[in-house]
């Protein structure tokens, strides 16, 4: 079958455009209108290839939205306090996308067609994010603020200063955006998403991509020097370990890559001490605090409510844990077994960690379930590991796992599990 170029450059929109759900700053300024041009393109996609829907694939997807959908509805009912509908709403739009998503591809151009658009597109975000790290140093004083509404994080107003809609930049609102190491100032990188953080997860999935998916060597040097520009300690940790998995993997290929790999791990090890020196005793203590309370207070809370959660609607989760404090003994515990100090007693900001609110808003079963799905995954199934390990460290310090984009990969542990009942099914009738 030929891919046409109509056909490619449509996929690759929708690669785009699942993309920035996860923290683009396109849906963060036009949440609303982007979502529902995005769904207005997968049905389009969708109907034009009706007629080869496999039974099959179209009686799991079936089964697959029944069944989370009524997760979801579970939820709302049975939630520790009144939920918002709009909030359950735009939770059935991300399922809806989600599942439309992925069955354009499943059924209409195949993973190995999904996975080259990823990658292609990975490749114009990390272009564009090493242009607009440079771009700085020529463009810091022509910068002017814009701002959107959206639940990011936590606040519900969201400013950025930006070069004539081309490049971003943390507002002068946000400290330490701006960092000095070692006499080099600049500012840290956030590409076209709405912080540094969320940057760092597509950068070092490229990275992913092009080393162990599609063996390529010529873009890893330049990703990694991206990543470090988003000074962001997560995304340099998962890079660390992601040069460590190579040098093993490579280790009886090619001897002739193992030095440089050896040597471009150094200056980043070194830039990452000097970045967890500075969130565990200097002046970025407060953000390494926000992530360890947002890791622990959501599981007391879970604790608390450990079947259906307390609902996924933020501003009634704020509410709740500002009154939610952990008791002395356990904050004791705490530190203890992580070895830091745990300073935070409450708060009414949202949470950061994804993994952590899944578990207090809709309970340990569902997300239990919606992590083992997530593993069960059939999208990546080379270095499947690697690939977990870098989506569950990135959303525990960001809020992003209910994104289409990280929720493709649940739908696929579902599809595929209802897979095999409706195939018996099938050879049954």
């Amino acid at each position: 079958m030929i891919y046409t170029l109509r056909e490619k450059f449509t996929d690759n929109i929708l690669v785009l455009l699942l993309f920035f759900t996860g923290g683009g700053l396109l849906f963060v300024f036009n949440r609303n209108t982007m979502y529902y041009i995005f769904l207005v393109l997968l049905v389009g996609v969708i109907l034009m290839n009706s007629f080869k829907l496999k039974r099959q694939l179209l009686n799991s997807v079936v089964s697959t939205s029944i069944f989370v959908i009524s997760l979801f509805i579970i939820n709302f009912l049975f939630a520790n306090s009144e939920q918002s509908l709009d909030k359950y709403l735009y939770y059935l739009t991300v399922i809806v996308s989600s599942i439309l998503f992925y069955v354009h591809f499943k059924n209409n151009r195949g993973i190995s067609i999904f996975l080259a658009r990823l990658n292609f597109v990975l490749k114009l975000i990390c272009i564009h994010s090493l242009i607009n790290f440079i771009a700085y140093f020529f463009v810091y004083d022509q910068l002017f603020d814009i701002g959107g509404i959206e639940q990011i994080g936590d606040t519900e107003r969201y400013v950025c200063r930006t070069y004539n809609y081309l490049f971003y930049y943390a507002s002068d609102d946000i400290t330490l955006s701006v960092m000095n190491l070692f006499g080099f100032e600049f500012c840290r990188n956030q590409g076209l998403f709405w912080e540094p953080g969320v940057l760092q997860i597509f950068l070092n999935l490229f990275f992913f991509l092009e080393a162990f998916i599609y063996k390529r060597n010529r873009w890893l040097l330049i990703i990694g020097f991206v990543i470090l520009g988003t000074y962001s300690t997560t995304g340099i940790l998962i890079l660390i370990g992601q040069l460590i998995y190579l040098f093993l993997n490579r280790f009886s290929e090619n001897k002739l890559l193992l030095p440089i790999i050896f040597l471009s791990f150094i200056p980043i090890y070194f830039v990452f001490s000097v970045n967890i020196e500075e969130k565990l005793k200097g002046n970025r203590v407060f953000s390494f605090q926000k992530r360890l309370f947002d890791f622990t207070q959501p599981l007391f809370i879970a604790a608390s409510h450990p079947l259906t959660g307390i609902g996924l609607d933020y501003h009634e989760f704020q509410k709740l844990r500002y009154e939610f404090y952990i008791d002395t003994e356990s904050l004791e515990l705490i530190n203890e077994t992580l070895g830091v100090s745990l300073k935070g007693a409450g708060t009414s900001l949202g949470s950061t960690n994804s993994i952590t609110f899944l578990c207090a808003a809709m309970g340990f079963p569902t997300a239990i379930l919606f992590v083992f799905m997530f593993l069960r995954q059939k999208i990546i199934n080379d270095h499947r590991l690697l690939f977990f390990f870098i989506v569950f460290i990135s959303v525990m310090s960001e809020p992003l796992f209910l994104r289409p984009f990280f929720f493709i990969f649940v739908i696929s542990g579902f599809y595929h599990f209802f897979l095999k009942f409706t195939s018996i099914r099938t050879k049954l009738s």
